[in-house]
C-alpha cells in the first residue's frame, strides 16, 4: 500500500476543491477578464461623448464661465468637475438638482449619472453621493471649447458592464447569498493558487524547468496538462492579489481583519469628509481653486474640482498623473472656498507604506494599478483563470480514465492466459 505523502494531501486538496468551485470560479474569472477594460470599450463604442475636436488656435473656456452655462440650462448646481490632462478629451461634470419645482422637475425626469464601477479619472462617472443639495449629482460629458454636453453615462454598452460587473460581484443573485457564494469561492481559490504552487515544484528538483515551458509537439493530454501547471504558475502572484483584494467587497470581517494587519482602514476614503470652514464672502473662482492646487502640486495631470454647497465647507481638488504606467494614486487638496488659501495637503508619496497599499486595494483588484501596462498583464493572468478550471477538470477526467483502464502488462498477462 503507497503511503499517503503530503504532496499526495495538496493534490487532493487542489482536486477536490477545484471541482466544488469550477464553475463558479470561471464565471468569476471570465466576468473579470471582460470588465477589465471597460472604459477602453465604452470610450471606442461611443467616442463622441469621450473625445472632441481641438479647435485651431483654441482655449477650454474658463471652469466659472462653463460652471455658470451648465447651471444655467441644465437647472441644477455644478458640485464636481473633472479636467483631464489630454486636451482633446471632454470633461465630467456632476450636477445636482437645485432646489425649488424645476430642480425637483430635473431630479424626476433627468439622467441619475450611473458611472459604473471603476469611475475614471478625467472621464467622471462617479456617482458623488452627497456632494450637493437636493439630491444625487446627475454625470453629463461636456465639450470643453463651447460648453455643449455630448452625453451621459447611460448607454447599451455602460448597461452591459454594469450586468458584468454584478455577474462578477454576486451572480446576478439579490441579497447576500450571492455575494457569500462568490465570497467562499474566492476564498477557495486562494488555497487552489497556493495548493498549485506546492504542486509546480517536481519531486525531482532537476526537472523543475520543465514546469516553465509548454511541449506544444506532446500529445493533446500533455499540452492540457502544461497549460494547467505552466500558465497557472505564470500568473499565480497576480491571481492571488486579485483574490486576497477581491475579498474585502465580499465579507465585512475579512474587511477589518485586513484594516488590523496593515495598521490603516480599508477603504477608508469613502468615509472621509472635506474640512469644514467659517462662513464668509467667497471672492475666489475655478480658476483660482485649479491654480492653488497646480501650485501646491505642479506636475501635469487630470483634476477632479469637488464644489461644495454651503459657505461652511472646503473645496476638495484631486490630481492624478496619467500615462501608460501612471501609479492609480492621487494627491488630494483641500482649499478655503472663500479665498483659495490651502487647509490640507495630502500626497501619496508621503504616506507611509501600509497606508499606501491599503490606498490602492481597489486599483490592486480591478487592474489599473499601474495603468494601461498592469491592465494588460491583469487581463491576461484573468484569461489564464478563465482555462484553469477546464483544464484542471480535463486533467482530473484523464486521470480518471487512466485508472479504469488495465495497464499494457496486465493486458498482455491477460491474452496470454486466455491464449493458454
Amino acid at each position: 500500500m503507497k503511503k499517503y505523502t503530503l504532496r499526495k494531501l495538496f493534490n487532493d486538496v487542489h482536486l477536490w476543491l477545484g471541482i466544488a468551485s469550477g464553475l463558479v470560479l470561471f464565471v468569476v474569472c471570465l466576468t473579470g477578464t471582460i470588465y477589465t477594460f471597460k472604459d477602453e470599450v465604452e470610450e471606442f463604442m461611443a467616442p463622441e461623448k469621450y473625445t472632441v475636436e481641438v479647435p485651431a488656435n483654441a482655449q477650454p473656456m474658463a471652469p466659472s464661465i462653463l460652471i455658470a452655462k451648465l447651471e444655467q440650462e441644465l437647472k441644477g448646481n455644478v458640485v464636481s468637475i473633472s479636467i483631464p490632462e489630454d486636451k482633446s478629451s471632454t470633461y465630467s461634470v456632476g450636477v445636482a438638482p437645485a432646489k425649488g419645482p424645476e430642480g425637483d422637475k430635473r431630479a424626476e425626469g433627468g439622467p441619475k449619472g450611473k458611472g459604473g464601477e471603476k469611475g475614471k479619472q478625467g472621464k467622471g462617472g462617479e456617482k458623488g453621493k452627497g456632494e450637493g443639495s437636493g439630491g444625487r449629482p446627475a454625470t453629463y460629458y461636456v465639450n470643453p471649447y463651447t460648453g455643449q454636453v455630448v452625453g451621459t453615462p447611460e448607454s447599451a454598452t455602460a448597461a452591459f458592464f454594469s450586468t458584468i460587473m454584478k455577474l462578477h460581484r454576486w451572480l446576478l443573485i439579490e441579497g447576500d447569498a450571492g455575494k457569500i457564494i462568490v465570497g467562499a469561492s474566492t476564498i477557495i481559490f486562494t488555497f487552489l493558487v497556493l495548493t498549485g504552487l506546492v504542486l509546480w515544484f517536481p519531486v525531482k528538483r532537476k526537472n523543475w524547468k520543465q514546469g516553465l515551458k509548454i511541449k506544444t509537439n506532446a500529445k493533446w493530454k500533455r499540452v492540457n496538462h502544461d497549460l494547467h501547471n505552466t500558465l497557472g504558475f505564470y500568473s499565480s502572484i497576480l491571481l492571488l492579489i486579485m483574490a486576497l483584494t477581491g475579498l474585502c467587497w465580499s465579507f465585512e470581517w475579512y474587511r477589518h481583519g485586513l484594516s488590523s494587519v496593515m495598521g490603516s482602514e480599508v477603504f477608508k476614503g469613502r468615509k472621509e469628509k472635506p474640512a469644514t470652514i467659517a462662513a464668509a464672502p467667497t471672492t475666489a473662482t475655478t480658476e483660482d481653486y485649479i491654480q492653488q492646487a497646480n501650485l501646491l502640486l505642479p506636475y501635469a495631470g487630470d483634476l477632479r474640482v469637488s464644489l461644495p454647497a454651503d459657505d461652511t465647507t472646503a473645496v476638495v481638488i484631486q490630481k492624478s498623473k496619467t500615462g501608460f504606467f501612471a501609479l492609480a494614486a492621487s494627491d488630494k487638496v483641500q482649499l478655503n472656498k472663500h479665498n483659495a488659501e490651502p487647509l490640507k495637503v495630502d500626497k501619496f508619496s508621503d504616506k507611509a507604506l501600509n497606508e499606501q497599499v491599503v490606498s490602492l486595494i481597489k486599483p490592486l483588484h480591478l487592474g489599473n494599478v499601474y495603468g494601461t501596462f498592469s491592465k494588460i498583464l491583469y487581463f491576461i493572468a484573468c484569461l489564464v483563470a478563465t482555462s484553469l478550471p477546464i483544464t484542471g477538470t480535463l486533467i482530473w477526467i484523464n486521470k480518471l480514465r487512466k485508472k479504469k483502464k488495465p495497464n499494457k502488462a496486465v493486458r498482455t498477462a491477460g491474452a496470454a492466459t486466455v491464449a493458454s
